[in-house]
């Protein structure tokens, strides 16, 4: 029995042995299946490979660095050209100043309480345009100021609607009119204490001059003929420009060049 024992733990050991043997030279023939005579060469081939690479690298590198300046180089120039070429704006001349005209000693009077003209009853009122002087009466009852005129006649001109129509010319022995032409700025209607029927006039825009005082306003043409003076000073005027004193007439006086002028103007 213990020598059968032996015979097969005998058989065991050796066949083990065998497949040892065996499976050590499977694994020897893996690792034998690069030569290794080739090693070296393909070390050589690998390192080669390395050095053409970090060449490559440096060419593109500087190829990279020289495109870069070229660019630069060509902005450079075409900046360049475009200085040259294109003049820079130049400011002109600075305009010399006006000069204000030599102060007149004729500027007039009007007499001021907190801003506003002093007029009496009655004051001397300059016309631009005809330049004439009309003695005018202010009157704060009336709300539109009003000059005497005739031959009102409506037109149209550039779409607007225009009067033409006649002021007389003060101071003249015989009675002497001198045509005016403004556009019309609105109707009202007016209703005499005299009349039962309503009227309707023009107003016009009129620049004059009372004493120092210039202004633009609006006059209805008005027959005046019945009544003492030509213009009619209203409220439309007045109203936060001028004060009347009811104590005085002729509180302002007109400059000297205006009353010149109207001279002039009669004469001829």
């Amino acid at each position: 029995m213990g020598s059968r024992f032996s015979q097969t733990r005998s058989f065991f050991a050796v066949a083990l042995t065998g497949l040892a043997v065996a499976l050590s030279g499977c694994a020897s023939d893996r690792y034998f299946m690069v030569p290794k005579e080739n090693i070296e060469e393909v070390r050589a081939s690998v390192q080669s490979q390395r050095a053409t690479l970090v060449t490559m690298e440096q060419n593109a590198s500087v190829r990279h660095e020289k495109l870069l300046q070229q660019n630069q180089d060509s902005t450079q120039t075409i900046l360049q050209a475009i200085a040259t070429q294109v003049e820079k704006p130049s400011c002109p001349p600075p305009k010399a100043a006006p000069t204000c005209p030599a102060s007149r000693e004729d500027k007039g009077r009007a007499d001021r309480l907190k801003g506003k003209v002093v007029v009496g009853e009655v004051e001397k009122f300059f016309l631009a345009g005809p330049d004439h002087v009309y003695t005018a009466r202010i009157d704060s009852g009336a709300e539109t100021s009003s000059i005497h005129a005739r031959n009102v006649q409506r037109f149209e001109r550039d779409g607007s609607n225009w009067v033409r129509f006649e002021v007389p010319v003060p101071g003249t022995k015989e009675a002497e009119w001198v045509a005016m032409e403004k556009e019309i700025s609105r109707r009202v209607k007016i209703i005499q204490s005299s009349a039962d029927e309503s009227e309707r006039r023009v107003v016009v825009e009129l620049q004059f001059a009372i004493g120092d005082h210039q202004q633009v306003a609006e006059f209805t043409l008005a027959d005046r003929t019945n009544l003492t003076y030509e213009v009619l000073i209203g409220r439309n005027v007045l109203r936060d420009v001028m004060l009347i004193d009811v104590g005085k007439e002729f509180a302002t006086e007109l400059p000297e060049s205006y009353l010149e002028q109207a001279a002039n103007g009669e004469e001829e």
